[in-house]
């Protein structure tokens, strides 16, 4: 089956930056995020090739979303994120309704961060809590404790009105009564935004090793799958909008930044491991810091993948990420991306999904029933093997 030429935008038409901070004070052991421990001789360094990568970039931009994303951008100091804020700004653009988002964790959350992320023009946070259990934070390897994540989430009320926080769930033991408790003291502190995510056991993860060594259990799929619905059900209850799979928020507070990747929109990216997705082109940087530096420092590109997606991998693409979105996705914009009715593309594999009650089409708009929400990963492979 042909399918039309996906329409892509070009290099200067994002207008999303993710840029990575690859530093942290350790690696928890579920972590498989690009990052570095215990070199922070390498920070300024790691600023000048960062400042030496954007800067090669072609044209001028100007930013509607901007993330720092890690390891943890709050692990620079003050002087380092002041540093930081200078390069952006003399590099892009920002809008006047930009949405500037920097990950922390709780314990690098200083009053001095907290005002050099606010000088810089940060104005959301994104706190790793994780959990608010002491017990289940030091199974997850976190350096943090309940007493910290409540402070810091205290401090950063007196600088930001815009403010999110992660959990996860499905940790080795953990029981319903105990999600729950997570939950509540989460909807205590009031954020305007909420990210659960299960615990995954990465390839290449400590938990990984010590899953395959029977070290560790995994909590079995049926138990997940009511941890899941639980959160779903309570946070919903408190009159949190689940916009996305993972994702829930007060009105008027979805990230901006994430919906970019979910609806298949072009995005730039820089630092170590960072990704971006412009003019159909996905590249890849090397995942190394120290090979990222030498590279940069040697004049070389930092690029490790390159990939140019042909119009059937995008055409998969819009559908999965858009399946994310509980709003789902019009119909109208994968025929106009794609010159094809969206149920002929599906063919066989979509009439089963819907059979199954696991994808819904309603006029023009696709979406995940409530059935499929919890299955999302198995569909997403049924996606992927389309037309194959």
């Amino acid at each position: 089956m042909t399918i039309g030429h996906m329409a892509v935008g070009t290099f200067n038409d994002a207008r999303s930056l993710y840029l990575h901070v690859p530093f942290c004070r350790h690696r928890c052991g579920y972590c498989n995020f690009t990052l570095i421990a215990g070199r922070d001789d390498l920070v300024d360094r790691y600023l000048d090739a960062l400042e030496q990568e954007i800067g090669r970039w072609p044209g001028t931009f100007e930013l509607d979303t901007l993330f720092l994303g890690g390891g943890t951008p709050s692990y620079l100091n003050p002087n380092q994120l002041e540093r930081l804020g200078q390069m952006i700004r003399r590099r892009f653009d920002l809008s006047a309704e930009i949405e500037f988002t920097a990950e922390c964790n709780p314990n690098d959350l200083h009053p001095a961060t907290v005002e050099a992320l606010d000088q810089i023009g940060v104005n959301r946070l994104s706190l790793g809590i994780q959990s608010f259990d002491d017990q289940k934070l030091r199974f997850l390897e976190r350096t943090h404790r309940a007493t910290d994540a409540i402070g810091a989430i205290r401090l950063a009320r007196q600088s930001f009105d815009n403010l999110s926080v992660d959990l996860i769930f499905a940790c080795q033991g953990e029981l319903p009564s105990d999600w729950e408790r997570d939950l509540e003291t989460a909807l205590e502190q009031q954020p305007d935004h909420l990210s659960v995510y299960e615990l995954t056991y990465e390839k290449g993860t400590q938990f990984w090793n010590r899953l395959n060594r029977g070290e560790l259990e995994q909590v079995e799929e049926d138990r997940r799958a009511e941890l899941y619905q639980g959160a779903i059900d309570r946070l919903t209850s408190a009159g949190l909008e689940h916009y996305e799979i993972s994702s829930f928020c007060r009105s008027g507070y979805r990230c901006r930044h994430n919906q970019v990747y979910w609806r298949g929109e072009p995005f730039l990216a820089a630092g170590p491991g960072a990704s971006r997705f412009v003019g159909g082109t996905r590249q890849t940087n090397h995942r190394s810091t120290t090979q990222y530096l030498k590279l940069i420092e040697s004049g070389r590109s930092p690029v490790a993948e390159s990939e140019e997606v042909d119009p059937l991998g995008l055409a998969r693409d819009l559908i999965a990420f858009g399946l994310r979105l509980l709003d789902g996705f019009p119909l109208e914009l994968f025929r106009r991306a794609t010159g094809q009715e969206l149920v002929d593309f599906l063919g066989a594999r979509g009439e089963w999904l819907l059979a199954e009650g696991l994808i819904f089409i309603d006029g023009e708009t696709c979406r995940l029933t409530e059935r499929g929400l919890l299955v999302y990963d198995s569909i997403a492979e049924q996606i992927y093997r389309l037309q194959e």
